[in-house]
This record gives C-alpha cells, sequence and structure tokens, in this order.
C-alpha cells in the first residue's frame, strides 16, 4: 500500500472588501446627513431694533434710562449710585405706591447686560412687574416699544 502524500497548495484567503465599503459608506452618509455644521467665527451683535408700531406714550410709565456708561435717569431725574437698592428705592419713590405702573427700561445698545438686570431686578424687589424695553425703529430713528 502506498500512500499518496501529495503536497496540496494551500489556497489562498480571500478579503472580500466590497461589503466592508458598503457599511463605511452608510455610516459616512448617515453622519453627514446627522451632524449639524455651526460657524463660530465671530459674533456680531446690534441691539436694539424693533420693527413695530409706536404705541401711546402713557402719562403713568416710569421711564427708566440706561446710559452706555452704566449711569440711570428715572424719569428723566438722575440716580446717584448704580446699587440695586439705590434702584429698588428711587423706583418706589417714581412708583409714588401704584405697583402697575409699567416700567419702561430705554438702555442704549452699548449698555452693559448687568446694567439693564439691574434694572429688573430693581423693580422686582419694589414690586413692579410690568416690563416694557425701549427700542429704536430701524426704518425712522423714532423711539418705538
Amino acid at each position: 500500500m502506498a500512500m499518496n502524500f501529495r503536497h496540496r497548495r494551500a489556497e489562498e484567503p480571500e478579503i472580500n472588501l466590497i461589503p466592508f465599503i458598503d457599511v463605511l459608506l452608510v455610516v459616512i452618509i448617515f453622519l453627514m446627513l446627522s451632524t449639524t455644521y455651526s460657524k463660530f467665527n465671530e459674533l456680531k451683535v446690534t441691539l436694539p431694533v424693533a420693527d413695530s408700531r409706536k404705541l401711546e406714550t402713557l402719562p403713568r410709565e416710569i421711564i427708566v434710562a440706561v446710559a452706555a456708561d452704566g449711569r440711570y435717569n428715572i424719569n428723566r431725574q438722575p440716580v446717584e449710585g448704580g446699587g440695586v437698592e439705590i434702584l429698588a428705592a428711587a423706583l418706589q419713590t417714581a412708583a409714588q405706591g401704584d405697583l402697575t405702573r409699567p416700567v419702561i427700561i430705554s438702555a442704549d445698545a452699548m449698555a452693559a447686560h448687568q446694567s439693564v438686570i439691574n434694572v429688573m431686578d430693581a423693580a422686582r424687589r419694589v414690586g413692579l412687574v410690568q416690563l416694557t424695553f425701549a427700542t429704536q425703529s430701524s426704518r425712522a430713528g423714532g423711539s418705538v416699544r
């Protein structure tokens, strides 16, 4: 009996890359469709401008003006100091006990947000809850609320 010991040639394993590429393309397409692209090169903000009709002036309103440097005027009277307690006292005096009077905040576009927040906090402490902001019309340059 003779044994046949032929040397078999091993087949090279074949790697099929086509299904792998298909799966990768599906993943890439999914990522492209679900990703939100945002640009944060520069933040440009111009405030305040609004286009709406001008409301009639209310005789009982309290107008608080906030200058760009942080100074305050309440009904055209300067307020000494910029603390919330000082603003609250001045608003209390201007309200004359009527807590239903609207407060109109007329802040300069370059005023610090903290200055406006101080006015809002002072009005809340006093109990004045009707707040609105005066803006400038982009057409005529007049005061609009």
